[in-house]
């Protein structure tokens, strides 16, 4: 199986295409009139609290106050200095301060909190994530446990869980890693989760990861301690960082770029986190065409933007997004196949499910989606679809959810949205028709 990462730069926008076996399996877009704030750490300013709602909002410096869940909200654990076990700084008075009992002395329990209890007051200062962007009138949610994600670990300051993702399922190798894990002896506050990446990884790469995270986040609470609310604290790397972090595994045989400067920026990156190793796999591109011409990459994204997407036996997909959710409409097309209606039903389903997975993936879909499947009588053919389905899902980096089938034949899902959808990128709204999409027959 070959796998390669293709990178193309183009005036004010970079493409970023996964290729495995010829096929575009994943695709990402970075432009500069959209910035992303997905990831970024702030000092924010609580500007109100609605307990109606369970939240607040924050300032953060941007054009419309972010927005915190209340249930979102974490009291950061001790910072170990000395004798000192009290946190310090921003830190320590995100939500409760210094507090004292008459004698002068911290008591040794901090008291229980209550369930209704609002975790800060107007006015203060706290220290904010970004984790779902902006998206039309809404500010960005935000969020108060801090998460730093490295190639093979998730470093969480403020989060004494210590795990291993659900996807690594062998038990020898989950307990190998929380033994690793056990070893973060350089961390004095703070837990890790273990990455799916992590399988089959050597300790000497996973410790390396942490420190790395570790290293940035005494950085952030530096600065944290500096900076005045509100303001940007920590800014996440751009698409080529999230790419080497994210997607650049022994897996891939060849990462082909078409700038100069982005390649020398992106051997220094992967030096750093991985080493030399697999600085040489990481190749310039020089030909006359672009690079998405060359690898013949361009006609299959143009699919990405269709509301049909056709399979190899004829059967085809259909594709509407709305505002609150997505709805993914499958249809036989011209599928012909000698069987009972039941079971050519069942055979149409099983084919698009993978290419419905890709095109989750490659539009960057999220929210709620609900899939029209063929309609199917059989619960055997209903359990083999949803078992199918869910394995299909499987290489989505993003996290989903599968519901059973609905008495309508309806199958819903969740796919998690942190941004913008790669068609609302692209594409802005017709000044003619107003986004109705129709023309007007007289």
């Amino acid at each position: 199986m070959s796998k390669e990462i293709l990178i193309q730069t183009q005036k004010g926008e970079r493409q970023v295409a996964i290729i495995e076996n010829g096929r575009v399996d994943d695709f990402h877009i970075e432009v500069d009139r959209y910035q992303s704030l997905l990831g970024n750490i702030y000092k924010g300013r609580v500007e109100s609290i609605l307990p109606s709602i369970n939240a607040a909002f924050v300032n953060i410096g941007q054009e419309r106050n972010g927005f915190l869940y209340l249930t979102d909200a974490v009291e950061p654990p001790p910072v170990i200095d000395g004798e000192e076990n009290q946190p310090q700084g921003i830190l320590g008075r995100i939500f409760r301060g210094k507090q004292k009992n008459p004698e002068g002395q911290r008591p040794p329990h901090p008291p229980k909190k209550d369930r209704n209890e609002i975790p800060f007051k107007v006015g203060q200062e706290i220290l904010v994530q970004v984790v779902k962007d902006p998206f039309g009138e809404k500010g960005a949610r935000l969020t108060t446990h801090i998460s730093l994600p490295g190639r093979f670990v998730v470093y969480m300051p403020f989060d004494k869980q210590m795990g291993v993702s659900k996807k690594i399922e062998n038990t020898e190798e989950r307990q190998r890693l929380r033994e690793i894990i056990k070893g973060f002896t350089f961390v004095r506050t703070g837990g890790f989760i273990i990455r799916t990446a992590s399988l089959k990884q050597q300790k000497h790469d996973l410790i390396r990861d942490a420190k790395f995270l570790y290293k940035i986040w005494t950085k952030i609470h530096k600065k944290a301690e500096e900076e005045k609310a509100p303001a940007l604290i920590y800014e996440e790397g751009d698409l080529t960082w999230v790419i080497v972090r994210d997607y650049l595994t022994e897996k891939i045989d060849s990462v082909i770029i078409d700038n100069e400067s982005d390649l020398q920026r992106i051997r220094r990156i992967v030096q750093t986190l991985i080493g030399r190793s697999m600085v040489n796999r990481i190749q310039l591109y020089t030909g006359k065409q672009l690079l998405f011409e060359a690898k013949n990459v361009d006609k299959e994204l143009l699919t990405i933007y269709d509301t049909h997407v056709h399979v190899k036996s004829g059967a085809y997909i259909v594709i509407e997004q709305t505002e609150g959710l997505t709805v993914v409409d499958v249809n036989s097309g011209r599928f012909k196949v000698k069987a009972s209606p039941g079971d050519a039903a069942f055979m149409v389903n099983m084919e698009v499910i993978p290419e419905i997975a890709r095109q989750l993936r490659l539009r960057d879909l999220g929210g709620i989606i609900v899939i029209d499947f063929i309609d199917m009588t059989r619960e055997e053919h209903k359990r083999r679809l949803l078992e199918a389905l869910n394995r299909a899902l499987t290489k989505d980096p993003a996290k989903t959810e599968v519901f059973k089938i609905s008495p309508l034949g309806l199958v819903e899902m969740t796919r998690a949205r942190t941004g913008k959808t790669i068609e609302s990128i692209s594409f802005g709204e017709c000044p003619y028709c107003d986004g109705r999409g129709r023309v007007r027959l007289v």
